[in-house]
C-alpha cells in the first residue's frame, strides 16, 4: 500500500483481485463561479425511476440489431439520483443516470422545467452510466426524424416523461438541505478493464470515491468514478437494467446503510471494456458480479476517507467550437452498416443529429474535480486531461465525467482515428476532435482557480 496523489488515498495493488471482492477549438467562457468561502455547504439527494410507463413501449439503447424492438420488461430498475450542492450564493446539480447517453437538446428540455426555480444550463450537469439496457439515446433526440429502427426512432412521450424525470429528482434533491463535509481517494484496481482497440493496452485502473457526510458522521451520499463499458449483455437482452454500474451502486447503497445515496458516473471510457471475474455463469450473473465486486472495492475505499469542511467549491462552463462535421472512411463498413446508413444519408444525419459546438462544465467539491467531457473520450486522453488538470489547478482528485451533458461522438487522438476501427467509424467530427476537446475542457478547468 502507498499514498495515491489523491487527498488521503491508497493504492491497492492487486493480483487477479486482491481487492476480494493540431487544430484548438474557439472556446468561450460561458460562467465562472468559484469561491474560498467559511460558508458551511449544504446538500441533498433524491431518486426518481426512470423506467417509463409500459404504454411508451421504450426501446433499449446500444445496439443497433434490436432494431429499436421496446423492451420486455425490468431485470433491475433503473435510476435518476441527483446530488444538490449549496455554498452560500452558489448552486450547483449532479444528476446521475442510468441509461445510455442523452442527446443534444435533452439537457436544454430539463433546465426549461427547472427554470422556474432559479436553475440555469451552468448549473446542472447530467451524467449517464452508459448501459446498454436503458432508454436509447436517439429516441430521446428531438433531430431524429429519419425513422431508421437501427439508429432509433424519436419517442416524443419517452423524452417529455424522462426530461421531467430528470427535472423532479433535482427539484427533490434541493428542497431539504443539511451541512456536509466532504472528502475524495482513490485506488488503483488492476485486471478489472482493458482496452477493447487492437494493439492497445492504455486502461484508466483508478477507482475515484467521494464521500459526503453530516457533521456528526452521518453518510449522506457517496460519488464513484469507475472507467468501463456497461456492455455485459448484448442486443438479445431485452430488458431493463442498470448493468454492473446498478450493482455496483446497491452494493454500496447496502454496505454503507443510513439511507445512503450512491451516485455513480463513468470516465474515459471510449476504449474500455470490463474484465469479468470470471466467464462462468450467464451475462446477468456476470453483470452482477462484476458490479458487487467493484462496489465492494468502491466500499472499502470509502472506509478510508476522512471527511472534512470544503471551502473550495465551485464551477465552470465553456463553449467549444467543434471541429467540421465528417464521417470516417470506415463508417459504411463498421457503424454505417450497424445502424443501416449509405452516404447520402449521412450528410443529412450529421446536419441534423451532431451539434456545430458543445460546452464542457467542470465543477470542484474540495479534493474533487469532475471534467465534464461531452462524449466517450479514449482512456489515453482522459489519463493525459487528468494529469494536465492536476498540474493546472492543483485539485488532488481529477476524474472525467464521460458523456457529460450530451453525446456529441468518440473521442480519440488523430493518430487513433486514422487508424480506423469501430470508435473512429463513430467519431464524427475528423482527426482534430481528441485535442480540441481536451483543450476545451483544461480551459474550463484551468479557470476555477
Amino acid at each position: 500500500m502507498k499514498t495515491s496523489p489523491c487527498g488521503n488515498g491508497m493504492v491497492l495493488q492487486s493480483g487477479r483481485f486482491a481487492l476480494l471482492l493540431s487544430s484548438l477549438a474557439l472556446v468561450v467562457v460561458a460562467v465562472h463561479v468559484w469561491a474560498g468561502t467559511d460558508a458551511p455547504l449544504r446538500a441533498g439527494t433524491a431518486r426518481v425511476s426512470l423506467v417509463p410507463p409500459p404504454e411508451i413501449k421504450a426501446a433499449l439503447g446500444g445496439y443497433g440489431a434490436r432494431m429499436s424492438k421496446p423492451a420486455l420488461g425490468v431485470h433491475d430498475t433503473v435510476w435518476a439520483k441527483a446530488l444538490v450542492l449549496e455554498q452560500g450564493a452558489r448552486r450547483f446539480a449532479l444528476a446521475t443516470a442510468d441509461v445510455l447517453a442523452f442527446p443534444p437538446r435533452f439537457k436544454a428540455a430539463v433546465v426549461e422545467r427547472l427554470s422556474g426555480e432559479g436553475w440555469q444550463p451552468d448549473q446542472i450537469m447530467l451524467l449517464p452510466s452508459h448501459t446498454h439496457t436503458s432508454l436509447d439515446m436517439m429516441a430521446l433526440h428531438p433531430g431524429n426524424t429519419f425513422r431508421i429502427p437501427q439508429v432509433g426512432l424519436f419517442q416524443k412521450e419517452l423524452f417529455d416523461h424522462t426530461a421531467g424525470q430528470l427535472a423532479a429528482v433535482i427539484r427533490e434533491a434541493a428542497r431539504e438541505l443539511r451541512e456536509v463535509q466532504a472528502a475524495s481517494t482513490a485506488v488503483t484496481v488492476r485486471e478489472r478493464n482493458r482496452n477493447r482497440r487492437r494493439g492497445l493496452t492504455t486502461v484508466d485502473p483508478e477507482l475515484v470515491v467521494t464521500r459526503l457526510d453530516t457533521p456528526d458522521g452521518k453518510p449522506l451520499a457517496a460519488l464513484i468514478n469507475w472507467t468501463a463499458h456497461p456492455t455485459f449483455m448484448d442486443a438479445e437482452d431485452m430488458l431493463f437494467s442498470g448493468d454492473w454500474p446498478g450493482h455496483l451502486q446497491r452494493t454500496m447503497e447496502a454496505l454503507i446503510g443510513a439511507g445512503v445515496t450512491v451516485l455513480y458516473y463513468n470516465g474515459a471510457e471510449g476504449d474500455q471494456s470490463p474484465m469479468p471475474p470470471t466467464e462462468a455463469g450467464s451475462r446477468w450473473e456476470r453483470a452482477e458480479r462484476y458490479g458487487r465486486e467493484m462496489g465492494i472495492a468502491a466500499w472499502r475505499a470509502w472506509q478510508s476517507i476522512r471527511p472534512r469542511k470544503v471551502t473550495a467549491f465551485g464551477y465552470r462552463t465553456e463553449r467549444i467550437a467543434l471541429p467540421e462535421r465528417r464521417w470516417h472512411p470506415d463508417f459504411m463498413k463498421t457503424g454505417g452498416a450497424e445502424y443501416g446508413l449509405n452516404e447520402a444519408m449521412m450528410r443529412e444525419f450529421l446536419a441534423a443529429l451532431m451539434p456545430g459546438e458543445t460546452r464542457s462544465t467542470c465543477v470542484r467539491l474540495g479534493d474533487l474535480l469532475i471534467l465534464g467531457v461531452p462524449g466517450e473520450l479514449a482512456a489515453e486522453l482522459g489519463l493525459e486531461l487528468k494529469a494536465r488538470a492536476r498540474e493546472a489547478t492543483g485539485v488532488a482528485c481529477p476524474t472525467i465525467g464521460g458523456m457529460a451533458d450530451e453525446w456529441i461522438s468518440y473521442i480519440l487522438s488523430a493518430e487513433e482515428w486514422r487508424k480506423g476501427g469501430y470508435e473512429a467509424s463513430v467519431s464524427f467530427y475528423g482527426e482534430p476532435l481528441g485535442r480540441t476537446i481536451v483543450e476545451g475542457v483544461l480551459r474550463a478547468a484551468r479557470g476555477l482557480n
